[in-house]
């Protein structure tokens, strides 16, 4: 009797729950054409595939090949398993270590040609898809509008295109957090520290962004960064983009941030600043 362990995972945004079921559907299938008894289903949902470091789904997959709990590891497609080429050799010589072969629907038995091969493929489609990405922000931002994120003071405006899909990166001025915003620069340009205003905010039970309490960092934040209220370029119109940059530890499999060498800056009328606002807002 050979025993096979399921592996499915999805990540994009323009996927869903249902991808995992899918995949584990069609892998059912090739079992049972193989005779083969499924002894155990591992996934990992909504995590991306440039890391199985931090997938608990594959983490105890491997745990339980180490313990002889099954013969084979059957999945959808290379890339299903992981996309960072270090992480599929890794993977690939645990497994062999173990004595368990990697099956895939649309590779077959997984070898070192397809290590080598498919590795280095899923590694220039995550850089090809990282460029995409960059390059399609960038449009936005040069349109006037966000990058990505919320930042405090403003609300994401919900619209429609003509054929239906959501329009990203609009946002409008939240009345009651410009408020709160305004509320903060008087204060500290009045010579009061930002610890000092945090600690009247929250003595005051007004919500943080992310509805979080306030602290020093959050008000005062980075002058570099561009992070925290006081440092924030938005809250006089000026749209910075591509300030910060994100790399994945190899270690831990996390992103961190560091400051980009060089970032594009400007000013966009289409975008509502604190400043451009106050006027017609009535809020002072």
């Amino acid at each position: 009797m050979t025993r096979v362990a399921l592996y499915a995972r999805y990540s994009s945004d323009n996927q869903r729950d249902a991808s995992i079921e899918d995949q584990f559907r069609i892998c059912r299938e090739r079992a049972m054409r193989e005779k083969w008894t499924i002894v155990n289903s591992y996934k990992d949902a909504g995590i991306s595939g440039a890391s199985m470091i931090l997938r608990p789904g594959i983490q105890a997959l491997l745990q339980d090949a180490q313990s002889r709990a099954f013969d084979i590891v059957l999945a959808e497609a290379l890339d299903r398993i992981s996309r960072d080429q270090a992480d599929v050799a890794t993977l690939f010589k645990q497994l062999r270590f173990a004595g368990v072969p990697i099956v895939t629907l649309a590779e077959g038995e997984i070898t070192e040609l397809h290590v080598g091969l498919k590795g280095t493929m899923n590694a220039l489609f995550l850089k090809d898809l990282a460029a995409k990405t960059h390059r399609g922000l960038r449009g936005r931002v040069e349109g006037g509008k966000s990058g990505g994120g919320l930042c405090y003071g403003y609300r994401v405006i919900k619209r429609l295109d003509e054929r239906g899909d959501r329009i990203r990166g609009d946002r409008e001025i939240d009345p009651a957090q410009a408020g709160v915003i305004r509320r903060i620069f008087r204060d500290f340009a009045a010579g009061i520290s930002p610890r000092a205003i945090a600690v009247k905010l929250n003595a005051e039970g007004i919500a943080g962004p992310e509805t979080q309490l306030w602290n020093d960092t959050t008000i005062r934040g980075h002058v570099k960064r561009g992070t925290g209220i006081i440092n924030n370029e938005l809250y006089v119109g000026r749209l910075v983009w591509n300030r910060l940059h994100y790399i994945k530890n190899p270690s831990t499999g996390k992103r961190i941030s560091r400051v980009s060498i060089r970032r594009p800056t400007g000013s966009s009328p289409k975008f509502q600043s604190f400043a451009s606002s106050r006027m017609n807002s009535g809020i002072g």
